[in-house]
């Protein structure tokens, strides 16, 4: 009994230390007033990424966002795996972070942890391509409705990605070859 007292005080420590950490002035710097989350609903390809351990070796990456209703939304990533020759699929939740701007959810993958997804810029008319970050800089992708993305739209999203601080020095060029 007391091991389990003393996991559950430190996983409660952790959650709370984790949910009291704010990163000010988020919804304030990139909080976009029109942006609307409805629009942005359905599969999204994954034209470029910061490498990241959590998509190591996968091509064909996509990303269904299908709304659930009071502000959440079901996430679900697919990619394929290089090396094991096969589908891999993780399914999450996200939520809209703040009443006053749709583009900045949290997202979860593995309950209760939540990470940041911010839509910096996007296709204001269409909703065709999107740029999104993490809270860290670690954290890059360029989204597009299609697998092959306008080269001039993606130099402009990671010029973009560039002057917010991000470098662009291990991007992944993520092939799609096997569409889903």
């Amino acid at each position: 009994m007391k091991g389990v007292l003393k996991i559950f005080i430190i996983f409660l420590t952790f959650f709370l230390y984790s949910m009291s950490y704010s990163w000010r002035g988020q919804e304030k710097k990139y909080g976009i007033s029109e942006f609307q989350s409805e629009k942005y609903l359905g599969k999204w390809y994954e034209i470029v990424r910061k490498d990241h351990k959590f998509e190591k070796g996968l091509s064909n990456v996509t990303a269904q966002y299908e709304y659930l209703g009071n502000n959440k939304i079901k996430v679900i990533n697919s990619g394929y795996d290089e090396k094991n020759e096969k589908l891999k699929t993780a399914v999450g939740r996200a939520k809209i972070k703040y009443k006053s701007v749709d583009n900045i959810l949290k997202v979860s993958f593995f309950w209760p942890f939540y990470a940041d997804y911010i839509i910096m810029d996007y296709d204001r008319e269409g909703y065709t391509y999107a740029l999104v970050r993490g809270r860290s800089d670690k954290y890059l992708w360029v989204l597009s409705r299609t697998p092959v993305l306008d080269s001039d739209i993606l130099e402009s999203l990671l010029e973009k990605a560039e002057e917010d601080g991000i470098k662009l020095d291990d991007l992944i060029y993520v092939k799609h070859d096997k569409l889903q």
